[in-house]
């Protein structure tokens, strides 16, 4: 992994909170430059001291020159895989990175968005304000209007899979990716864990499986009601109904052995 760090010149107020945006991206030129406008506006009507760290996996779409000239205009690092890895491994590159760039884990946070616009920065605030209110983690609900197919069949078939391991009172909706981690828990479960990465699968079980691993550590959850925007993306969804099923399933297994491993 190459890092490439770059703040730019606007400057934040130190009004305590730090909240580390953090945006896994392959191939999402047409929309992440635009979604980091976005959060940039958000921020300059709700002031709060935030950075964007984006992970571009190996993207071969000139993702990379679109984000560079953001360098001037926001607190924006970079960090670039030399080649595509998958979701799961940008989410621990993050995470970690995170987790060492922090002076205030249990002050900090990390929100994980994805870039082609389906989350929209615009419910940032009511994250942030769970948290301030106490929450670990503050997880998104999604409104299934206008989910495409293939992610409507995984959202309906997806919870039957995992439900041997996840009770459903934990969270409506752990497998949307849209999510606030107080820093703490991130530097909790790498103490605890060892060599064991954060997350080993891909795609929703990815997020799934970060959820389960910190979720532990965590005092309070909360969960804040959204409406993703699908209709804005200009790609075809990357959800595999079975297979994604699939990963779902063997996350929340390994999640759950792993789980009662830490409390026995």
């Amino acid at each position: 992994m190459e890092w490439n760090g770059c703040t730019g010149a606007y400057s934040p107020p130190n009004l305590g909170v730090m909240l580390h945006i953090c945006i896994p991206t392959y191939n999402e030129g047409p929309t992440v430059g635009v979604l980091l406008w976005r959060i940039r506006k958000v921020f300059q009507e709700y002031s709060r001291e935030y950075e964007v760290i984006v992970y571009d996996d190996g993207s071969t779409d000139g993702t990379a020159a679109t984000l560079e000239p953001y360098c001037k205009v926001l607190p924006l690092t970079i960090l670039h895989g030399t080649q595509r890895e998958g979701f799961g491994h940008a989410l621990n590159a993050l995470s970690e990175d995170v987790s060492r760039r922090t002076k205030y884990p249990r002050r900090d946070a990390m929100v994980v968005m994805q870039a082609d616009f389906t989350d929209q920065p615009e419910a940032l605030p009511e994250l942030l304000k769970r948290f301030e209110g106490g929450a670990d983690i503050v997880a998104t609900e999604r409104d299934r209007g206008g989910m495409p197919t293939p992610v409507r069949r995984l959202a309906t078939f997806g919870p039957w899979m995992v439900r041997p391991f996840v009770a459903a009172k934990d969270i409506p909706d752990p497998f949307a990716s849209f999510k606030l981690y107080r820093i703490s828990l991130l530097r909790d479960y790498f103490k605890s864990a060892g060599d064991v990465p954060l997350v080993t699968s891909e795609g929703w079980a990815a997020s799934l499986e970060m959820f389960l691993k910190l979720k532990p550590f965590a005092r309070k959850t909360e969960q804040v009601p959204v409406s993703p925007r699908y209709d804005l993306r200009p790609r075809e969804s990357r959800v595999r109904p079975f297979a994604d099923a699939m990963g779902l399933y063997r996350a929340g297994r390994a999640s759950h052995g792993w789980r009662k491993e830490t409390t026995s």
